[in-house]
This record gives C-alpha cells, structure tokens and sequence, in this order.
C-alpha cells in the first residue's frame, strides 16, 4: 500500500513536470554547463562521486542499525532547514515510476532546485512515464537542494534516508547520482519487504538454438557491469542497467527506462551501443571533458574518471523490459589482479558465499576513497539499507525456489597490477566469449583445487591455454607458486573472518568458503 505522502514544502515558484525540451532548455543555461557538437549538455559538478560518508538511515533509535544512522530527531532539524532554504528557491517536480510492471511499480518525485535544472532532465530519462497525472501519488519522493550546506555532516554534505516516510532528502550535492539512488536505495527496501531481493545488477537477453537465455550481471558500479549488459553476443540485447528485482519463483522485475553509464575510456569499438547513445543529443553528460569546439574527449581524466551520461533505452535497441519472466544465470563480477579466473562456476551455497563477500577492487564511482583498493561490498551493493545478513539469507531462499546457474567474472587482471608485466588483462573480448559460452553451454569445466569451484578447461573464442582461465598455471609458469599459495591462504582466512561479522548469516553460506 502507497504510503501517505506529506505536502512537498512550499518554494517560492515550482515547475510541476516540465517538458523534456523545457528541462534541456534550463539545463543549458546553467552556468557550469557546456554544450557539446553533438548537441548534449554537458555540466562539469562540484562533487565528483556519491557521497558514502554523508548517508545516513533516518532511525528511532540509531544504535541499532549496523549502517551510519541519526535520529528522527536530528532528522527533523535539518528538513526545517532545508524547507526554509527552499521556501526562497524556484522548484521542479519530476514525477514518474521505479520499474514498468503495473502490478509491481513504485511511483516516485524528484523535487530539485531548478538551478541544477540537469539533474530533473536526467532523471526524467530514468523514469517510466505516468500515463495519470492527475491521480498520481508518489510513494517515494527524493527532496533535492544542492546549494544548501548543511554544518555538522562530512563536508556539510547530507543525505538522510528516511525509509518509513519513503523521503530522502539531499543537501549539498550536485552529482546526479544522488538523485538516482535516492529512490532507488528506498525501492531496496520495499523490494524486501515484499519478499524479494534488490540486486545491484544488469539484465540482458540472449538468443540461443536453445531459446533466449536471460542473464543477470551483479556488480559494483565502475567494474563493467554496464559494459558486460551491452557487449552483444548472438545479437544480445540490454533490459536493464543498475537494478533488478528477483523475487520469489525467479520472477525479475526492471526498474528504470533508461542508464546512468560511465565514459572513462568509452570507445566506438569496444563499446559502440553505449557510445552511439551518449553522442545523440538528447544524451545528458556530466563531467566528461571536452575542448572549446565541443569535442569530447571520454579519455581524459585530468578532472576525474567518474565522467558519466544518461540516455533514454528508446535511444537504442533494447529487449521490452516488462516481457521478462525468471532469469537463467547470474554473474557476480570481481574485479581482481591476483589469482580470480576470468570465470568460475559456483554451486548454491558458493554462489550465495560469493554473493555475500562481493569482492572487487573499487573505482573512481565510489570516490576517492574507493577508488583502487580491494572491497568487500555484500552483493556489491552499497545502496541495501539495512543489515546485510538478509541479503545473503534471502540470496539463498531465492535460489531454493528457482535455481540459476551463477558465475564469478573477473573483470581485471590475472597475475599482477597493470605495471606488473607478468600480469595478463582480461579483455573486453575474453568476458564476451565467456557470457556467450555460458548462455549456449559450452564451456568445459573442471575443479580449481585450491577454492574447489570450476574453472574452464575451454571455453569457445578463447585459446585453452590462455591464462586468465586458470591463475594457477600462469603462476607455476612463472615459479610464482609460494606467492600463489600465499594468497589462497590469505583469501580463505579473510573471507572466513569477514562471514563470520554476519551473526545471522546462515551457516551454509559460511561453510562454502572454509577450506
């Protein structure tokens, strides 16, 4: 049931739903946008990544939250603030909903300065039309003053998570990200509420002789997940980006009508879907570089990595999101540079271990305190708000119910660091061949001695003695093999160790990675 949503705080003028020309129209009259050759809005931000440190769950009591939480008390004070800041601002309201399914869609509000005008329009581009406005009530509503400073919080930058009104409201930000996860982080929770599980995932459809094989591409965001859901093998094509839904039977629900994608190192080779959609016009680009005649420039990182863009799935070919049924595989992405395969396959209690651990080297889309450091991220989904015992539990539950074949993909490396020569890449065109494999079955498996999953003896597109199938032969190659073992070790006891921090985690999942 629709919570009751309380009247939005008056402003000194609000837009209600404005048109996506009249949205582009104030964005481009920002003075920190510039507009490129192609015709898109590109607006450089004062903060460059989400803003972990400065999230809070709203709680009546915040000891009991494993998760940063203040009280409603504290709550309160600062929504006084920020409905005073606003009494003297211009306003937009973006109304729309969080997944497409009418039996299964949330309704949500965005209500934005109208001077960060770029953020309405991009979130516009993530949300399904409402075909009512007049009956529309939104269940969840994100309250969005960017240029309100906030004493107190890191960098007085806050963003509060009120989770039984369904408000967050965020102050001092003008990365969209916020926006973006704002709703979607409350979705989290009513997703699991309902009995099902919120993943952090893509969704892509492929053809095979077989019929169409849906796939699941769980990851933190900067690690390829977005990468992974476009590459097109058999004429793939995307359903999704960022969320899912998989609830009880393996029913998967889509969440948003289009993609918040990253354009470090964006090429028209590697990536051509991705890099068609943010060169159309209607695309919203936010920190990418560009020279003084507009041209783009997705390789420079001289202001940051964390570039991005927004673009409508009506802008590419994509699979009709509300045609999706239960999913058939699932691939937990990890980004590694040491002994991970390219790919391994899990049993249940494995994959439900793997899930939990969500290990991955983090980049620039986490901040700078993320960026390039190893992480342990349960589900590799830093937007679940509340303990995450529940999400490998339910992972679990899930599985029991309908069973998916689940892979763990590294993304990265093999062997070392980029400045290690000893180290091999895992190319965009390795992870292909395997998603493509996978999907028709035909990899040829056999057990890792070491972790006891299955690693690819073969894998059709890819040379069998390549090493970033099997870690272990590239460090015997190399008499590496003490080094080898020492990180195994090493491994299996921080995996245990960190478990073990879930007190209601079930004990099925802790065993997997003991050994």
């Amino acid at each position: 049931m629709a919570k009751q949503m309380s009247p939005l705080p008056d402003a000194k003028s609000v837009k209600l739903d404005p048109s996506a020309e009249e949205l582009k129209q104030l964005a481009a009259a920002m003075p920190t946008a510039r507009v490129t050759r192609n015709g898109n809005v590109n607006v450089q931000t004062e903060v460059l990544a989400r803003l972990k440190a400065s999230t809070f769950l709203v709680l009546e009591d915040p000891d009991t939250s494993s998760q940063q939480a203040i009280s409603r008390e504290e709550a309160e004070r600062v929504a006084e603030l920020q409905d005073a800041y606003i009494a003297e601002q211009d306003m937009l309201v973006v109304d729309g909903y969080i997944g497409d399914d009418p039996d299964f869609r949330t309704p949500a509000r965005l209500y934005i300065e109208q001077a960060n005008a770029n953020i309405a329009a991009m979130q516009k581009q993530l949300y399904f039309d409402i075909e009512d406005p007049d009956g529309f009530q939104p269940e969840l509503t994100v309250i969005y003053t960017p240029g309100l400073a906030v004493e107190g919080y890191p960098d007085e930058r806050a963003i509060l998570v009120d989770l039984d009104l369904g408000v967050t409201r965020v102050c001092n930000s003008d990365y969209f990200g916020e926006s973006k996860k704002g709703g979607l982080r409350m979705w989290n929770k009513l997703v699991y509420d309902r009995g099902g599980l919120p993943l952090h995932a893509g969704c892509k459809v492929i053809p095979t002789e077989h019929g169409d094989k849906v796939g699941l591409i769980v990851g933190l965001s900067g690690t390829g997940k977005t990468t992974t859901t476009f590459t097109k093998q058999n004429g793939s094509l995307p359903v999704q980006d960022d969320f899912v839904a998989m609830m009880p039977g393996g029913k998967v629900y889509a969440t948003e009508a289009g993609c918040f994608a990253k354009t470090y190192a964006l090429s028209a080779e590697d990536e051509p879907t991705i890099y068609g959609a943010v060169s159309e016009p209607e695309a919203y680009l936010e920190n990418v570089s560009q020279d003084d005649d507009g041209e783009l420039d997705f390789f420079d990182e001289s202001y940051t990595q964390n570039g991005r863009a927004t673009f409508s799935f009506a802008a590419i070919e994509a699979a009709d999101a509300s045609g999706l049924e239960s999913a058939d595989f699932l691939l937990i992405l990890n980004r590694n540079e040491s002994i991970i395969p390219a790919v391994a396959r899990l049993d249940d209690e494995q994959a439900a271990a793997y899930f939990m651990l969500g290990e991955t080297q983090g980049t620039s889309a986490g901040g700078a305190d993320e960026a390039g450091k190893s992480l342990r991220v349960p589900g590799t989904n830093p937007f679940f708000p509340d303990d995450h015992d529940h999400q490998g539990n339910r992972f679990l539950e899930l599985m029991a119910e309908h069973r998916l074949d689940v892979y763990l993909l590294n993304t990265g490396r093999v062997g070392g660091s980029e400045d290690d020569e000893r180290s091999r890449k895992v190319e965009i065109g390795h992870s292909s061949a395997i998603v493509k494999a996978i999907a028709e079955g035909t990899i040829e498996w056999e057990r890792d001695p070491d972790f006891g999953y299955e690693v690819a003896a073969e894998v059709p597109g890819i040379h069998a003695d390549d090493p970033v199938l099997r870690p272990r032969e590239l460090y015997e190659s190399q008499d590496r093999e003490q080094e080898h073992s020492g990180v195994v070790e090493r491994l299996k006891r921080e995996r245990r160790e960190f478990l073990e921090q879930f007190p209601a985690l079930s004990r099925e999942i802790v065993s997997a990675v003991k050994g």
